[in-house]
């Protein structure tokens, strides 16, 4: 599995991680083997948030890394009616009991609400200060979120951004991930298949895919993960509640395109113009 630098945290993480959205509407037992299966191949970033299953996530979590913390970079996100500082330390406590653990690797405000930044940047602050989070960052940030974050907290503070990013929505390259990339920091991919819309083998863009699946002995699906992890910046969560779905979204970890092979796909899907607003899920 392919590592690289994340942000400014000086930690090496898989550029394919875990995500874990609605992981707690299946079957638990089957949730915990997936996400097991996912550290033995290497995907040991595992991203959640308190208001997956509103909580029911983490609980499921913090059995599948039993034994195994050590090895994870355990990622969780703050909602933002909860942001405040009071309620931004509150909401780590709870999440951390439910993870069982003593500290996250990284603590994210899931996306901007009412709460003004300076509020959770400073619970972020003591969180880290008191070792109970490694590193902090945030979601769903536009460009101009980006730039009034970066006047309250130094750059090399801020970890990542995580975004919506998949073949069919790739509006982050128009500013977001050149802002993040000069300034180093990662850009982590959510619903890197679309939520269930990956592309059909009939599309063009799927034809694509599965041509380029077939030439490197791999799955269009293990391409698309390759393409949204091209640049040094970028990482991909993609989320498996089945042992079969983790092993081929793991076999991403190793492909590296080559530039003609990215050419075709970015043919295949248009950037297209870039929109008003983030897009978000």
């Amino acid at each position: 599995m392919q590592a690289r630098a994340f942000g400014a945290t000086g930690r090496q993480v898989p550029v394919i991680g875990q995500g874990t959205w609605n992981l707690e509407r299946g079957d638990e037992k089957s949730a915990v083997a997936a996400l097991r299966r996912g550290l033995d191949l290497g995907m040991t970033h595992i991203d959640t948030a308190e208001m997956y299953g509103r909580g029911a996530a983490e609980r499921r979590i913090a059995k599948a890394i039993a034994g195994r913390r050590d090895e994870v970079f355990l990622v969780s996100k703050v909602l933002p009616e909860n942001a405040s500082r009071a309620g931004t330390l509150r909401a780590c406590e709870r999440s951390l009991e439910r993870l069982a653990t003593d500290h996250l690797d990284l603590y994210l405000l899931h996306w901007r609400g009412s709460v003004p930044l300076e509020e959770t940047l400073s619970a972020f602050e003591q969180l880290r200060a008191d070792g109970k989070i490694r590193a902090w960052g945030v979601s769903n940030f536009d460009v101009e979120d980006l730039d009034e974050l970066a006047k309250l907290a130094p750059i090399e503070r801020i970890a990542c951004n995580q975004v919506l990013y998949h073949l069919e929505e790739r509006a982050i390259e128009h500013a977001v991930l050149p802002w993040c990339d000069r300034r180093g920091i990662a850009v982590v991919g959510y619903s890197p298949f679309g939520s269930g819309g990956f592309p059909s083998a009939r599309s063009r863009g799927g034809r694509v895919l599965k041509e380029i699946a077939d030439a490197r002995d791999a799955t269009p699906r293990q391409i698309g993960l390759a393409f949204l992890v091209r640049r040094p910046a970028l990482f991909a969560i993609p989320k498996a509640a089945d042992v079969r779905h983790v092993e081929e979204n793991g076999g991403a970890g190793d492909l590296r395109l080559e530039a003609g092979e990215i050419r075709q796909i970015e043919e295949a899907f248009p950037l297209g113009r870039r929109p008003r607003s983030l897009p978000t899920i």
